[in-house]
């Protein structure tokens, strides 16, 4: 894939510095490195090597990454990495794509305390779709799911919800048999819903009980327990909104289709129409069009569009790809192993599956010469600030 011609690196070198001192102050320390990370990505500043084709000469210079998880550059090569290693967890099952919402009021309260909150809502769903499924009324089966935390809604805007990626059935009680659902059917997104919004209020009350929520703005901290209460009773009768999508055409679209989420950032690079001091055009999907062109232009001033993009940055350690039941990961290898016996299916050699889509797909040793397929080399090897004294081609590739 091309490189884009405009880059949010490009936008943080050029404005960033701007921007930071009109915001002294009003900055965390995680944004600001995930600022710093993305301005030095696949540049001089992290140093890098030189490699060369053993057969036709070519040389190219490969910039080392910043490796940070909000840095659009960084993420197609993870996915890949992702999507290799994670081949061999695949069940010959159909999967479904179940996405949980926080209601706009709500997900004010989530921005003022991102650890706390976006935790209550990766639990919240998580046990939500187990204690369902567990029901003999529903499914009657242990199941187990990847649960992955989406900040933002196409236009940058504050918007968490959870993408839940879970197979369709799971073990039975006594863990002897595969309990399959209803072909084309998970579970009932009402009762989804119902029992999500009653987890997340609960929980939001025992968050507020031992004082880990702050307030700001025009809500002020309710000062007791019952207070905060009287504030909330409205969203326990207000639909909450949790949608199942289809299922996926196979297992192998499953994890090709995961990998892009696990590892997708705020905007990626490709959206970028133009950007200078006053102003940052791109491109955005109106969800709100039923039918039709849902492509439009949004044209932002630049100290807001850096805003937006910083408002996702995760607070650090925060996990943002959990595994639940079945799929918890001090289990999942064995788990996965009792299923596929169940099932009568061996463990895959090795999983095909679809490339995810990279910002750019960096010229490492792994890769053959662009030129000519020969193999590559390794020729020179530069640190942070240096710069290579092999020569290249004007034309530089990332590692």
């Amino acid at each position: 894939m091309a490189r884009p011609k405009l880059e949010i690196a490009d936008i943080f070198r050029r404005y960033g510095p701007a921007w930071r001192q009109a915001n002294t102050g009003h900055v965390s320390l995680a944004q600001l490195k995930v600022m710093s990370a993305i301005e030095a990505c696949r540049t001089e500043a992290l140093g890098g090597h030189v490699a060369g084709c053993t057969k036709c000469g070519h040389h190219h210079i490969a910039y080392n990454s910043c490796k940070n998880r909000h840095c659009p550059k960084c993420q197609g090569p993870a996915a890949r990495d992702w999507m290799e290693a994670s081949a061999e967890d695949l069940l010959p099952v159909e999967y479904f794509h179940v996405v949980f919402t926080l209601p706009a009021e709500i997900a004010q309260i989530a921005y003022w305390n991102k650890k706390a909150v976006y935790g209550l809502l990766f639990k919240a769903s998580a046990e939500t779709v187990m204690t369902i499924a567990t029901d003999p009324k529903h499914m009657g089966a242990k199941v187990g799911m990847t649960n992955v935390l989406h900040t933002w809604g196409s236009a940058l805007t504050h918007h968490p919800h959870v993408h839940m990626i879970v197979p369709g059935g799971g073990l039975s009680p006594d863990g002897t048999k595969w309990v399959a659902c209803k072909l084309g059917f998970f579970l009932h997104v009402r009762v989804l819903s119902r029992l999500f919004r009653r987890l997340f209020l609960e929980g939001l009350m025992d968050l507020h009980r031992v004082g880990q929520l702050a307030f700001f703005g025009d809500l002020k901290r309710p000062a007791h327990a019952d207070t905060f209460a009287t504030w909330l009773a409205p969203f326990r009768k207000s639909e909450w909104v949790v949608y199942a999508k289809p299922p996926f055409g196979g297992p192998e679209a499953v994890l090709a289709y995961l990998s892009r989420y696990t590892h997708r950032v705020a905007i990626s690079n490709h959206r970028l129409i133009s950007a200078d001091a006053d102003t940052v055009a791109f491109r955005w999907k109106d969800y709100r069009i039923k039918s039709g062109d849902r492509q439009k232009v949004m044209r932002l001033a630049t100290p807001e569009f850096i805003r937006r993009f910083l408002i996702h940055v995760l607070p650090d350690g925060f996990h943002r790809i959990r595994h639940y039941g079945l799929l918890a990961s001090a289990t999942r290898k064995a788990n996965i192993t009792k299923i596929r016996t169940l099932l009568y299916v061996q463990r895959p050699d090795q999983a095909t599956v679809s490339e995810p889509a990279a910002e750019i797909i960096p010229l490492t040793l792994r890769e053959p010469c662009p030129c000519c397929g020969g193999p590559m080399r390794l020729i020179e090897v530069f640190r942070r600030g240096q710069k290579p004294m092999s020569r290249a081609p004007p034309r530089e590739q990332a590692a």
